[in-house]
């Protein structure tokens, strides 16, 4: 059998089993709720073998300018037939024109690197339960505290969406919603202006925290302290680039590094593949500093 037979179709609603299926068949942690979210964020493709999901790929929208492919799985018997880049190459039509970025594994990098993406950073994931420390302190000036979900001001939304863009030029308002209405967001504030914040929801074997958005790697251990104290004893995930260095602090407090992956990008505009252009890896943009991906625990 080729991957020729096998049917790519839109993913919808009735795929959500069997797509979770085929993720603990890969070991990730993602619950049907996880799946859930993403879909209802964007749209995917199923590969289906008669009745069962053997491939998913997911492609989710940030405005007309960006968008991220996540939860790309083929099952392991299906593995070395194309149908990868089959569904990749669906996942990026879907893309159009916008500039696209997904968090690679080793094994993936040769495929996407023909499909026009270079990498950019590494992500590195840490996960455990939270253990208080005395180190860390409100940084002077700053003021943190949860968002009322049931208060939430227009203004107070365009505030933190505004933050997020100048961190990843990416618009991103559905996602900080749906993260205010699914979750928690901590803000810190300087003379009440937003000047960072840190989202935490259920994810997996417990929670995450990110995005994490601040401008200074003070402001950010105060924003991810402040959210793991809510939790402690809990489960926690923090996915944050490597070059920021924040692992041998984030270790310290009881998360331990647990694997990651390779932020890659592929340019706006790109429609055949690229060559392949290796940017310096711990990039971070400006003028914010994008301490955890939402993307990478969105899949």
């Amino acid at each position: 059998m080729t991957s020729d037979v096998i049917e790519l179709v839109e993913f919808g609603e009735a795929h959500l089993d069997g797509a979770l299926a085929l993720s603990i068949e890969a070991g990730w942690p993602h619950r049907r709720e996880d799946w859930a979210l993403v879909l209802s964020l964007g749209r995917g493709f199923v590969a289906l073998d008669g009745n069962r999901v053997v491939g998913t790929a997911m492609m989710t929208p940030y405005g007309d300018t960006a968008a991220t492919v996540n939860m790309v799985i083929v099952a392991e018997a299906m593995r070395g037939r194309g149908l990868g880049r089959r569904l990749m190459e669906a996942a990026l039509a879907a893309c159009g024109t916008r500039e696209c970025r997904l968090t690679a594994t080793r094994d993936g990098l040769p495929l996407y690197e023909k499909l026009g993406f270079r990498a950019t950073h590494e992500i590195r994931q840490h996960q455990g339960e939270f253990v208080p420390s005395a180190t860390t302190t409100l940084p002077a000036g700053a003021d943190i505290a949860w968002i009322d979900r049931g208060r939430l001001e227009a203004s107070e939304l365009d505030a933190l969406v505004a933050s997020d863009r100048a961190a990843i030029s990416m618009e991103r308002r559905g996602l900080i919603a749906m993260l205010t209405a699914l979750g928690r967001i901590a803000v810190l504030r300087r003379d009440g202006a937003v000047a960072g914040f840190a989202a935490l929801r259920a994810f997996g074997r417990g929670e995450v925290v990110g995005p994490v958005v601040a401008t200074s790697d003070a402001d950010a251990r105060a924003l991810l302290t402040f959210a793991f104290a809510a939790r402690s004893g809990r489960f926690l995930r923090v996915d944050a680039p490597e070059a920021v260095g924040l692992g041998p602090w984030l270790e310290s407090l009881g998360l331990a590094h647990a694997g990651g992956g390779i932020a890659m990008t592929r340019p706006a505009g790109v429609s055949t593949p690229a060559k392949r252009a290796d940017a310096p890896r711990g990039t971070v943009p400006t003028p914010f500093r994008t301490y955890a991906l939402a993307s990478q625990a969105l899949g």
